[in-house]
Order: C-alpha cells, then sequence, then structure tokens
C-alpha cells in the first residue's frame, strides 16, 4: 500500500505541486493588514516546515528533492507575504563582510553556520575515506574482541573521540571502521547508536560539539557544560549494550586482524592533521571547516586526496544545509522559561529542528543548565537522522537509515537513553542555571529579565534535585 502511494505521487508529481499550490492559494486570506498568514495561532511557516519534515519522513529515497523543493516554497513565501524578512540580511547581518571576516565576534546572519557545515560535511567525508585507506581499521580486529564487547568498546572509543573532536568527524571514523571490522554489514540499530555515541560525547566539553563552543563563545564556563557528561555517559551504557548485542548477533566483528596490511602513517598524519586543523581554527575563528581545508591542501603534498568521495557526499550536504536554512527561517523568538522540563522537551524537538537556533534562542533569553541543555539539544538529535548533522553525514554510508520507521524501529534504544540519561543527571545534581555573557543569575543586566530587578545580595545559587522536592 505504501508502495503504491509512492509511486502514485512520483508519477504524478507536477500535478501533485498544482494541488498543492491550489490548497495553499486560500492562505493568502488570512494575511490582512500587511501581516504574516497563520490558521489560527499557528504561523503557516511552521505549517510548511512540517510538510517538509513529513515529507522527508515518508520519501526517505528522495529527501534531496523534498528538501529543495520545500526550502523554495518556504523561502517564496517568506519574500511574498513577510513584510519584516529580508534575504540578504538574513544571509550576511547588517555588518560589513570585511568586518565580520576579521572579528569573529561580528560574524551576523547564517553564511557563517551554512559554510561551515559545508565545509565540514565534504571534508569529513575525505577524512573518512582517508582513514579507511590508512590499513588502521584492518588491523583492529587483534585488538577488539569478538563478541559484543567489541562493539560495544568500539561506540566507547567514538564516544571519547567526539569529546574532542567534532561530532560529524568522529561519527564518520566509527563507521569506516564498522565497514571493515564487520566485513560491510552493520546493523541500522548499530549506526543509529554510532551517531547518538558522537553527539553524545561531545555534549559536556566546549569543544566537543558545535552548540556547546556557542555556549563557551557567549561567556558560559567550561566547568558549567561538564556535567553533561554525566547524562550522556548514562545514556551510553544504556543503548551501547543493546546496540552491540544487535549488531554481534546481525553479524559478528571479523576474529583475525589481517596481518598483510601495512599502515600508511603518512594517512594517519593526514587524518591528524585534519582533526588538528578544526580544533585550532574552532578557538581561534570559531570555523573549524577552515583549519579541515587548509589541512587537506597540506596533506594534498603527501598523498592523493580521494577527491571521488566529494559527489557521493555532495547530496547528503546540500540535504543538510536545506534543513538548516529552513528551520533558520522559523519565525521562533522566544522559548518557554529557562526549566528542566524546558530542557527535556528540547531534546525531543531537537530531532526535527536544527540545534545551533535552539541554542541561540536559550543563550539570548538565559538562566539555563547548560550542561543539561547542552546534553539535551546535542543528543536529542540522535533520535532521527536528520536531527543531527553527524546523522546526515553517516547516511552517505548507509543511506538504509535514511528511513525514519528503520531508523526508530532499529534505534529504539536512543529515545528510551535519552530519558535515562536526563534524568539520571537530574536525580544527581538537580536544576543548576548559571550565567553567560548577558544574563546573570543574581541582578541579570538585561532590561526587561525576570533577574533584573532583584536587588538582593549576591547569594550562591541553590540546587534543589528531584528526591529534596519531592518532600515539599
Amino acid at each position: 500500500m505504501k508502495k503504491s502511494v509512492k509511486s502514485l505521487i512520483l508519477r504524478n508529481n507536477k500535478k501533485l505541486l498544482a494541488l498543492i499550490a491550489v490548497l495553499f492559494s486560500p492562505l493568502c486570506l488570512f494575511a490582512a493588514g500587511g501581516s504574516v498568514p497563520s490558521i489560527g495561532p499557528v504561523r503557516v511557516e511552521f505549517i510548511i516546515f512540517g510538510l517538509i519534515l513529513l515529507g522527508v519522513a515518508l520519501f526517505h529515497k528522495q529527501t534531496f528533492r523534498v528538501a529543495i523543493i520545500g526550502l523554495s516554497v518556504l523561502l517564496l513565501f517568506k519574500l511574498v507575504f513577510d513584510p519584516g524578512f529580508h534575504l540578504i540580511e538574513h544571509l550576511f547581518g547588517t555588518n560589513p563582510m570585511s568586518e565580520q571576516l576579521m572579528h569573529k565576534g561580528l560574524r551576523q546572519g547564517e553564511w557563517g553556520i551554512i559554510l561551515n557545515l559545508l565545509g565540514l560535511l565534504l571534508g569529513f567525508a575525505l577524512l573518512s575515506k582517508i582513514f579507511e585507506e590508512s590499513g588502521v581499521p584492518d588491523v583492529l580486529p587483534k585488538f577488539l574482541p569478538n563478541d559484543w564487547k567489541g562493539p560495544f568498546i568500539l561506540l566507547v572509543f567514538v564516544f571519547v573521540l567526539s569529546s574532542f573532536l567534532d561530532n560529524i568527524a568522529a561519527a564518520l571514523i566509527g563507521g569506516a571502521i564498522a565497514i571493515v571490522v564487520f566485513k560491510k554489514r552493520v546493523h541500522i540499530g548499530y549506526v543509529v547508536a554510532i551517531v547518538a555515541a558522537s553527539n553524545g560525547g561531545g555534549s559536556g566539553s566546549v569543544v566537543g560539539d558545535t552548540t556547546t563552543t556557542m555556549m563557551w563563545i557567549d561567556g558560559v564556563s567550561a566547568f558549567n557544560v561538564l556535567h553533561g557528561f554525566i547524562a550522556a555517559g548514562t545514556a551510553l551504557l544504556f543503548f551501547a549494550w543493546f546496540a552491540s548485542h544487535q549488531q554481534d548477533k546481525y553479524q559478528r566483528i571479523q576474529k583475525d586482524a589481517n596481518l598483510n596490511v601495512k599502515i600508511d602513517w603518512v594517512k594517519i598524519f593526514n587524518v591528524g592533521l585534519m582533526l588538528a586543523g578544526a580544533i585550532v581554527s574552532n578557538i581561534l575563528y570559531d570555523m573549524p571547516a577552515l583549519g579541515v581545508w587548509i589541512a587537506i591542501l597540506i596533506g594534498s603534498f603527501l598523498r592523493p586526496v580521494p577527491w571521488k568521495e566529494i559527489p557521493g557526499a555532495i547530496k547528503g550536504t546540500i540535504f543538510l544545509l536545506c534543513l538548516v536554512f529552513c528551520a533558520s527561517l522559523m519565525p521562533v523568538e522566544e522559548l518557554p522559561n529557562a526549566s528542566w522540563i524546558t530542557a527535556l522537551a528540547l531534546g525531543f524537538l531537537s530531532s526535527v529542528f536544527d540545534n545551533i537556533p535552539l541554542t541561540k534562542l536559550c543563550l539570548d533569553q538565559g538562566h539555563f543548565d547548560w550542561g543539561m541543555l547542552a546534553y539535551s539539544v546535542g543528543f536529542g538529535g540522535s533520535m532521527i537522522w536528520f536531527g543531527s548533522s553527524a546523522g546526515v553525514a553517516i547516511t552517505n554510508k548507509f543511506p538504509e537509515g535514511r528511513d525514519v520507521i528503520l531508523w526508530v524501529k532499529n534505534g529504539w534504544h536512543i529515545a528510551a537513553a535519552y530519558i535515562i540519561g536526563f534524568f539520571a543527571l537530574y536525580l544527581i545534581m538537580g536544576w543548576e542555571p548559571a550565567d553567560n555573557k548577558e544574563h546573570k543569575i543574581i541582578n541579570c543586566p538585561v532590561p526587561g529579565c525576570p533577574m533584573a530587578n532583584k536587588r538582593e545580595s549576591v547569594k550562591e545559587a541553590k540546587t534543589i534535585n528531584f528526591i529534596e522536592s519531592t518532600k515539599k
């Protein structure tokens, strides 16, 4: 039934687009007095974005077309019906580009995020192939147990790697190893777990994920993010156990290493150079992709670059950029008040909504528990494949992962692990809001902030954990 519906739609796509145009035309009637069209309290942008996500979920073999068409429709709608929307300003901000290029603090608009994601996804696709060709994955069975503990240790390795590297790189390196040690038979539940391990590993480190780096730049102390590892580590133990058994039953890790393989240490050096470039460029310029591509150019003098990987990664890259840009067009101006309930909900929201604008909104509002938030928006994106850049990147290697139903069905342990990890952190640490650059817990200087009018002396914020709250 499902296949017949899909084939019917694909055969009549022109008629379907015309029908959609007719169905959406009455929405113009809601644009009274120059206001943006809405149906009741829901603005039409959210409806269009919801349809895009639904299309991605249903037509997993046509995700590229769905994203392109969806972005075109959404952008056209914003240009026609939203008088306050300015495309150039949305992309490049109001500061001169020369100043934005020279000073990262003056950077505005979406161009930096889009350019950075473009460079990282394509650059790390090359990194993954270089690492795979280095020979290291072929000798790893010598060190990994040949039962379920082997894939378990591999997930822990990805988790640790992601704590100081970008989650895309960690996921792709883990995927490259899995392809070799499992003889190209990787269970989709294990693919989901690799993404979750890469996303979780960066949640407690200010250099491990884009969202935590954003917090760091905005004045959040590195120590106020560190406790995110409590939730991420607890979640890892849960989902890694189930995913490792899934993989072990599907395809056991190969018993013996290939002793005839010679490790190419120059390629390993190039991989290390790219990873170091990402870290240094991220810290100094807030643009890790720049360091990656400088390293690629330097490494090209030592070993040939596998440029043939670029065409296979370009579609997935454009797809993610379309979703990120669509998310940036949503009129989300504020979130519910900072609380553990809001943080929990944001984890589920980040599985379908880009976590970068969500994190920016939280920083603007202030008074969040940043470690809890980092875990929520970071790990939460693992629940659906297009919820994180690592998920999109790894499905270039494992295209079967683009089926949302298969992803959720076989990766059920990720959603369960998210909830378990969240409440483990809440029980141990409670809700601990902390300062950022503009918002302070006491006497916040931002006009209109809930803490702005407080005049009492500065006191240490008292933390109330779940057990204490139930006694009241």
